[in-house]
């Protein structure tokens, strides 16, 4: 049995799944965000309480708004205070006697889709998250690939590549990232950038949802936008599609619905990447919000 927990800064989501993948067991607790050790109970409670319900040890998965640091383990995250700077898996591990594996919880919605029956047999499958930030995850034959920093996957820190800068103009915004940098493409490819974009050209804050609704009614500034933007992606997503080659592309979070996505990166991409390389298929994710959840207990399928 594989037991998956998605941990996130209002709560914590937990499911068992059997050697099928299939889902048997689900609840949902409010994450002690400012409790280290009530934290650690509550995910140890839950272990045990499913073991006792499945008669089985599960094998755990957590997927954390964060990541280890690769040299003392210690969890790097803002959204889950209590567990910040701490070693959480190594403190989980000696509380419930058995092994435990932390991921990023892109990482984990990247290895959710990729062992989706449709995609289980893909080589390789790059998931990318267009929601309120923009990131994603590396999947290799199955696994994370979670590279020497556990960082591999944060392309939303790569900086604008300089067509895409050239495409936004002389009136391009060099927009401010949480990380301290200037120009991270997180803050222009999600779905807030998105909106910062239109506010920045249009001099008008809407909501995404409106700015596609009014492009799906023909409204110019609305259509000059959308142009902007699709290309822009198109930019983006070549660079890294030249970079690491996937041979499938999953798109997740709000933005991902927007299905002129799916028609207009086919027919944009090709013209930004290598002349012997073909755009990767793209699509989009089917399991949404229970992805991380899923992905995290998926970590351990092949150990």
């Amino acid at each position: 049995m594989y037991y998956g927990f998605d941990v996130g800064g209002t709560k914590i989501e937990f499911g068992a799944f059997n050697e099928k993948l299939e889902r048997v067991a689900t609840e949902r607790v409010p994450t002690p965000t400012d409790d280290y050790s009530l934290l650690v109970e509550t995910i140890a409670g839950l272990v045990a309480k499913y073991d006792q319900e499945l008669g089985c040890e599960g094998k755990i998965g957590l997927g954390l708004p964060g990541m280890e640091d690769a040299d003392d383990d210690t969890v790097l995250t803002v959204n889950i205070p209590a567990a910040k700077g701490k070693p959480l898996r190594h403190d989980l591990e000696a509380r419930i006697g058995r092994r435990v594996k932390v991921e990023n919880d892109a990482n984990c919605f990247a290895l959710s889709e990729a062992w989706d029956d449709e995609l289980k047999d893909e080589e390789s499958v790059m998931g990318l998250i267009l929601g309120t930030g923009f990131g994603g995850g590396l999947i290799y034959e199955g696994k994370v690939f979670s590279g020497r920093n556990n960082v591999a996957g944060e392309m939303g820190h790569m900086r604008l590549p300089l067509d895409a800068w050239l495409h936004l103009g002389e009136n391009a915004p060099m927009l401010d990232c949480g990380c301290g940098n200037k120009g991270c493409i997180d803050n222009y490819l999600s779905g807030r950038g998105f909106e910062l974009l239109y506010a920045h050209y249009f001099g008008e804050k809407k909501k995404a949802i409106d700015i596609i609704g009014a492009y799906n009614e023909g409204e110019a500034q609305a259509v000059e936008h959308v142009e902007r933007f699709m290309e822009l992606l198109a930019i983006c997503f070549a660079n890294l599609f030249t970079a690491n080659d996937p041979h499938v592309v999953v798109l997740g979070g709000g933005l991902s619905n927007f299905e002129l996505i799916y028609q207009e990166m086919p027919k944009r991409v090709p013209k930004h990447l290598l002349s012997v390389a073909k755009c990767p298929k793209i699509v989009k994710a089917k399991h949404g919000d229970s992805g991380g959840v899923r992905g995290a207990a998926f970590l351990n399928i092949k150990d």
